[in-house]
């Protein structure tokens, strides 16, 4: 069965991120029938710790050490995560633009995710190498500011190219960008960002 992947970074049930997932999710259903969807919420679901195990289990694998039973441990959680998210056949994440960037918890999950020998390869003659296989990828980003039209009131968006950046690392080259917003001024504009947002988000559904 195929499935679809989709990480939910808010931790607000009505907020703008996750309704326009759920606006191209409703949308993706029903032109994909028989596919899985498989939600992780990062602040419904317990992240491991990226702790000192877990670190240290990193340098002894990447010395070539055997791992103590606490290594292995933080270790298999890792695989598993890396697991759940290689099984997808599309990934759609939507999240919101914190202080310029991510919540701390969507960057937890990436800290986990992006370990050497799990998403990624380093040769110091090539450099480095992703281990996953493309697919594609959406991004369904909400702030308060605009983003769409520049009208960005000074502040600058962060976190689109470190998306960018961090999952072409692990393999995804091309991950598509939705913007909504702005999420806070004037009722009517307000309105009509999220509506346009919305309404691009149905018509992407059935090709994506």
């Amino acid at each position: 069965m195929p499935k679809l992947f989709h990480l939910r970074a808010s931790p607000r049930q009505e907020s703008v991120s996750a309704a326009g997932a759920e606006a191209f999710i409703s949308r993706f259903k029903e032109t994909h029938a028989g596919w899985d969807i498989d939600t992780l919420d990062v602040w419904r679901e317990t992240l491991p710790n990226y702790d000192i195990q877990a670190v240290d289990a990193k340098y002894a694998r990447q010395s070539g050490r055997p791992l103590t039973k606490q290594q292995s441990d933080a270790q298999a959680e890792l695989e598993r995560m890396v697991v759940r998210l290689s099984l997808a056949d599309r990934v759609v994440i939507s999240t919101p633009m914190w202080n310029f960037g991510i919540p701390y918890k969507f960057k937890q999950w990436i800290d986990m995710i992006v370990q050497p020998g799990l998403t990624f390869t380093f040769d110091p003659k090539t450099g480095y190498r992703p281990l996953l296989k493309d697919r594609p990828v959406l991004i369904i980003l909400a702030s308060g500011s605009d983003f769409v039209t520049g009208m960005n009131r000074g502040r600058t968006d962060l976190a689109t190219p470190y998306l960018r950046e961090v999952l072409g690392f692990i393999g995804f080259s091309n991950p598509h960008f939705v913007s909504i917003g702005p999420t806070n001024g004037s009722p009517d504009t307000v309105s009509a960002a999220r509506e346009l947002a919305f309404r691009r988000l149905r018509e992407l559904a059935p090709t994506f």
